[in-house]
């Protein structure tokens, strides 16, 4: 006699094929998913390269306004926290030279883009212009080139902060930043550099934010006014208070002697009529 016990009934489907059928069919609306994903991307930039290229006259604009205000753009790189970390004394008097920031990305964003530092004459190098660019090749590999600094004689500063940091770092534990135009010269990992994604995606969109940022410094000095203005008020009022219980004291005592005078008074009064009556009358 067979046995049918063993026998799957018909139509009946174990777990483990149902679970390889449901990650199967995962898989193809995952497919969908990135499709979709990528034909989004496909979009968005296409939308980025319209409105980059209307942003354009408005950067113009604002360059133009900008070139009025004295020492803007060292200004907002002091002000940035990442940036003026890198950021020595030197260096910022070299950044006090610079006159223009600009930013621009190639037609394909995708493909990389350029920042250029404009600087007025100055006594540390012949450029008139120092720019870095990032590319991205056809296989996605990042690269980055720049503008070979012309250092003034003694001036090069990328040496001066080696040579310091050589000479200081056994004798103290905090050392100065490396120079800012080491940047410059620094091609060894293009796709990670925080200073371009830094200056391109947080202060290049709007640098007036950190232009305006307040002096840390300005800032503790008034709350340190304010609280002696606070202290200087409370003092104020304590004195008032006692003031104010001497002033109660002596009026306390005026009162008294106010009285007495009058209970005097009265009495000579009193005295002076009985006497009158009596003997007089």
């Amino acid at each position: 006699m067979p046995l049918l016990c063993c026998l799957e009934p018909r139509g009946h489907v174990s777990p483990e094929k149902e679970q390889q059928e449901a990650i199967e069919h995962i898989d193809e609306v995952q497919n969908e998913i990135d499709r979709l994903n990528e034909q989004a991307s496909e979009e968005i930039l296409k939308v980025e390269q319209k409105y980059n290229k209307l942003r354009q006259p408005f950067f113009q604009k604002r360059s133009e306004l900008i070139a009025k205000i004295p020492n803007f753009w060292v200004t907002t790189f002091v002000n940035h926290p990442q940036v003026s970390a890198l950021l020595g004394e030197e260096d910022e008097e070299a950044l006090h030279y610079l006159s223009r920031v600009e930013v621009t990305e190639f037609e394909d964003i995708k493909s990389g883009y350029r920042i250029d530092f404009y600087f007025d004459e100055n006594p540390y190098f012949e450029n008139k212009v120092l720019s870095k660019e990032f590319h991205l090749n056809e296989s996605g590999d990042p690269s980055s080139k720049s503008t070979e600094i012309k250092w003034k004689s003694g001036k090069d500063l990328t040496k001066r902060s080696s040579q310091s940091q050589s000479k200081a770092g056994r004798k103290r534990q905090h050392e100065e930043p490396e120079s800012f135009f080491t940047w410059f010269t620094d091609h060894a990992d293009a796709g990670a550099d925080e200073l371009g994604e830094v200056i391109k995606d947080d202060i290049w969109p709007n640098p007036l934010q950190y232009y305006l940022v307040p002096d840390m410094d300005d800032e503790e000095a008034e709350g340190e006014e304010d609280e002696e203005d606070e202290e200087g008020l409370e003092d104020i009022d304590e004195e008032g208070d006692e003031d104010g219980e001497d002033d109660e004291e002596d009026e306390g005592e005026d009162g008294e002697v106010v009285i007495k005078e009058k209970f005097s008074l009265w009495r000579e009064l009193l005295l002076s009529t009985f006497f009158i009556y009596f003997f007089v009358g």
